[in-house]
């Protein structure tokens, strides 16, 4: 005769379908860096193109308007190597409006399979 816990199942299953802990690959907690201003932007973009900071400051401030509009309208932005944006949601403010976009940036050389996720809010004043 079986004796039965309180599960109905027999004493001598629980030894043996006993669950063995797994390693789950979850999003990692993201230590903020360093703000990157307007102006760190255009000086970085004048050191590594190599043109005049005359030249590329209406370019890179041009850039950032179409970038804050489209992501405004809620229009999906693949924009490689930068990444792949995709607006969340919104929430009207009284000064703005804050746009939460998941960015999806392609590790160089493995292709989409390793794509890393990270959500990012966005505040158009």
């Amino acid at each position: 005769m079986t004796i039965l816990n309180k599960t109905n199942t027999p004493n001598a299953d629980i030894a043996d379908d006993t669950a063995t802990p797994a390693v789950v690959d979850a999003p990692h907690p993201v230590i903020m860096g360093p703000v990157m201003r307007k102006k760190e932007l255009i000086d970085t973009v004048v050191e590594r193109s190599g043109v005049k900071k005359r030249d590329a400051k209406p370019v890179v401030e041009a850039m950032l308007s179409v970038l804050g509009e489209a992501l405004s309208d809620s229009r999906e932005l693949n924009l490689l190597p930068f990444g792949k944006l995709k607006v969340i949601n919104e929430k009207e403010l009284k000064n703005g409006k804050m746009i939460r976009v998941k960015v999806r940036q392609v590790t160089p050389g493995q292709g989409d399979a390793s794509a890393q996720d990270a959500d990012v809010d966005l505040t158009d004043v």
